[in-house]
């Protein structure tokens, strides 16, 4: 820890042609959205964005954890490859941090709908960790 806090990561941004695919995809008809959305994630299966997209195109339940988990899981890949050693800010201010955001609090939100109630209360707490302002 620095004498200015804890250190703060800041995840890369999307390429341009990864974000025109994701926007294409959730400008799709609703019956087919899910399923555009899940082809961009299955492509760039890296891009936290799409994954957080797919978890808010599913269902509540179990079909959104997935796309969450999965999601909150590759970001943590990607916090670790950027300079993320276990603890620091990860803020909402820097766009490129949306995505694994958005991925943990939909894992928070869905672990609670299926009775994942532990699994829910640590993803809150990490949340507020992250970034203890939220989204403001």
């Amino acid at each position: 820890m620095s004498r200015s806090g804890p250190p703060e990561t800041v995840l890369p941004q999307i390429d341009v042609a990864i974000v025109h695919a994701l926007r294409q995809a959730l400008a799709s008809p609703v019956d087919s959205r899910r399923a555009a959305v899940g082809a961009v994630a299955a492509k760039y299966p890296t891009c936290l964005q799409a994954w957080a997209a797919l978890g808010r195109a599913s269902a509540p339940g179990i079909d959104a954890y997935m796309a969450f988990r999965v999601g909150y899981h590759r970001g943590l890949d990607q916090l670790r490859a950027n300079g993320w050693r276990g603890s620091g800010f990860v803020r909402w201010q820097h766009e490129s941090n949306h995505g694994f955001l958005e991925c943990l609090e939909g894992l928070a939100v869905n672990a609670g709908i299926i009775g994942e109630e532990a699994e829910a209360v640590r993803c809150q707490q990490f949340l507020v960790q992250c970034d203890p302002r939220g989204r403001g």
